[in-house]
């Protein structure tokens, strides 16, 4: 596809006007102000017209659960604790494989319907989540969510055994569309002796991390008491997990202590402002984080605990709120949250070659409709896009080059179904329950 005339955010996000962009063999192979000469412009196929249109990276969702679109509306109006002990789990065992395919579908449907493209997702029943990603031309980090409450090796547990085939079938799959991550869900659902051996078997394999830490205040506050003190971040340090490229995802209760640790590991914190006030859990510190140093990258968390895979929304978030919660008006600029929403995510999830417009990344692109009145006047295109942009107005979403999402369409996804089979899944799931 030849993007003709069309305003992009270029590898910086900085606004760049009437510029055309070629997309080749899934890579971004041309950038220019002018059109490419002769026959190497009909290489690119179809001319997409871009009047009115702003090209910029997609967006990297760096933490999900991406089949509990199933519990959308389901838990409300709870604490952690008593949302996830009272309302999840008791849902989420009378889950079937079949329930989990249906939900992960309907994930990648509405992500690609608000510009994102890729995601990191802790859940179970991977096989099931694989095919669903691979069928709809996103892309995702996949790990086995299992708990470790009984202190016994990792080569005991199910998990060990499954992540191991799964790596093996997986990883790298679907021109390196599937990558497949381990996990620990957090501390306080898991135990110091199985999580040194997934350390070590993360690290042998060369693999990425993906875990929760201190998202409440009170799990902060008992992991300190269990393990001398040690936040979970300082605890998770002490047994070797963060040895390996880490996503610690909300993060919200972590101490300065905790941010020196991150950036000597290279960790990559996925806040996730929506999930975490609707929880009543806090704010993440992400303006000291981002002045230590620290990588924040941006997720939607699940869908119990959000409601929508929209970006956007976690984005305004995310270059708002601190403003407010700190009195201070400069801190999170809004080229910082896009950032985090794109290229820091794409390298929370090890993808180098992603996340930029930039000629021999990926093509992993969303087109913009900035014709609407929310749009006018274009000051800066770069505010716009974070405080005055929709999710809605996404027009169109590229992964890898293919289009997986345009003006109301969906072309590897029959969404009618998804949303159906969701819907009556979920009705069978709650009856059960």
């Amino acid at each position: 596809m030849l993007f003709a005339d069309i305003d992009i955010l270029d590898e910086n996000l900085d606004h760049r006007s009437h510029r055309w962009v070629g997309v080749k063999d899934g890579r971004i192979a041309y950038i220019g102000d002018a059109a490419p000469a002769g026959a190497e412009a009909d290489a690119y196929g179809e001319v997409y017209d871009g009047c009115g249109k702003l090209l910029m990276p997609a967006f990297y969702n760096a933490h999900a659960h991406a089949p509990m679109t199933l519990l959308r509306g389901y838990a409300e109006n709870l604490p952690l604790q008593a949302w996830l002990n009272d309302m999840v789990w008791p849902f989420e065992a009378k889950m079937t494989p079949e329930d989990n395919y249906w939900g992960t579908l309907l994930s990648c449907a509405e992500m690609a319907r608000y510009g994102v493209v890729s995601f990191s997702d802790m859940y179970y029943h991977t096989d099931e989540r694989v095919r669903a990603v691979v069928e709809s031309g996103l892309k995702a980090n996949i790990c086995e969510s299992e708990l470790y409450f009984e202190p016994k090796p990792f080569s005991q547990y199910n998990a060990c055994a499954l992540c191991e085939e799964y790596v093996d079938k997986y990883h790298g799959a679907a021109d390196g569309r599937i990558l497949i991550d381990y996990n620990i869900h957090a501390e306080y659902t898991s135990n110091p002796q199985t999580c040194a051996d997934i350390a070590a078997v993360t690290k042998e394999k060369g693999l990425r991390m993906h875990l929760h830490a201190s998202e409440t205040r009170s799990e902060h506050e008992e992991c300190k008491q269990r393990h001398d003190g040690m936040t979970p971040i300082q605890y998770f340090e002490s047994i070797g997990v963060l040895d390996s490229p880490t996503t610690a995802a909300h993060c919200t209760w972590c101490e300065p202590a905790d941010f020196d640790i991150m950036v000597e590991h290279g960790v990559f914190v996925a806040a996730n402002p929506a999930s975490n006030m609707k929880l009543g859990s806090g704010y993440a510190p992400v303006p000291a984080m981002l002045d230590r140093g620290v990588n924040v990258c941006l997720g939607t968390d699940g869908m119990a605990s959000n409601n929508n895979h929209d970006m956007m929304q976690d984005l305004y978030l995310l270059a708002l709120l601190y403003k407010g919660s700190t009195n201070d008006p400069s801190v999170v600029t809004p080229k910082q949250a896009l950032a985090a929403a794109t290229r820091m995510g794409a390298l929370s999830q090890g993808r180098e070659d992603c996340g930029q417009v930039k000629e021999g990344m990926k093509a992993d692109l969303c087109v913009l409709d900035v014709t609407g009145p929310s749009w006018a006047p274009m000051t800066n295109p770069l505010v716009n896009v974070v405080y005055a942009g929709h999710g809605s107005d996404v027009c169109l979403t590229m992964s890898d080059g293919a289009v997986v999402y345009r003006d109301g369409a969906f072309p590897t996804i029959d969404v009618e179904r998804a949303k159906a089979e969701v819907g009556e899944r979920t009705k069978r799931i709650i009856a059960e329950v």
